[in-house]
């Protein structure tokens, strides 16, 4: 059954890489960035099926258009998976400017609720639907250097089983720890030890089946990708 799928942060590592395993396997991707460029790249290399727009999720109207658009012409997603994110350079706390760490808030907290806040009425309408929280390893454990992004994460650990709690029956929220993937992000953080790590591509061909397979039972489940 041909699903759709809403995908934020799809031009870029697991996003862009899912984009493409769900396009293999059949399926409608609603995609968003913040890279015009990226974006275009997109339109140019899927010409149908799937439809891709310039979003910043930490701006609320911005979502909030986006998701007046799509859902004009489509049907509710059935999987949202909120997988934009920004991760800060490492530092210790005190020397993290303000502005940096005003932006992971914004987008890795805040743009994930301006998703949720948009398409989940939809869903609940309709009566089922899964919400896919991208979560990391840092937001269940922490690193020095890296309290920005972990503060980010652990917020939205919480913020979904929260959300879990409030969802009507048929839907399902989940925070998902994807595991480590060689991504620009990583790379960011550790740019000699990513190389060993597993690419978003290899990782998207195992991951995409399972996350297509989740359904209102996982409401609430706190989840992490399976190993190789």
């Amino acid at each position: 059954m041909k699903r759709t799928i809403v995908i934020t942060g799809v031009t870029r590592g697991l996003g862009r890489a899912m984009l493409a395993e769900f396009d293999r396997l059949g399926h409608r991707v609603l995609g968003c960035a913040r890279s015009r460029s990226g974006v275009g790249a997109l339109r140019q290399e899927y010409s149908s099926g799937h439809v891709f727009a310039i979003v910043n999720v930490a701006d609320d109207r911005q979502v909030q258009r986006w998701a007046r658009h799509v859902l004009a012409e489509f049907e509710p997603p059935d999987l949202i998976l909120n997988n934009a994110a920004v991760i800060n350079d490492v530092r210790p706390l005190w020397q993290v400017p303000a502005e940096e760490f005003a932006q992971l808030l914004d987008v890795n907290v805040k743009g994930v609720v301006n998703v949720i806040r948009h398409f989940v009425p939809a869903m609940a309408t309709r009566g089922n639907g899964v919400v896919v929280n991208f979560s990391s390893g840092w937001g269940r454990s922490a690193d020095p250097g890296m309290a920005p992004y972990c503060a980010t994460k652990w917020a939205v650990e919480g913020l979904t089983q929260a959300l879990s709690q409030e969802l009507p029956a048929g839907l399902a929220a989940v925070a998902l720890n994807p595991g480590i993937i060689n991504t620009d992000m990583l790379r960011q953080c550790w740019p000699e030890q990513a190389r060993v790590f597993e690419d978003p591509a290899r990782w998207a061909r195992r991951v995409v089946p399972w996350l297509l397979a989740l359904d209102s039972g996982a409401n609430g489940e706190v989840l992490t990708v399976p190993s190789m």
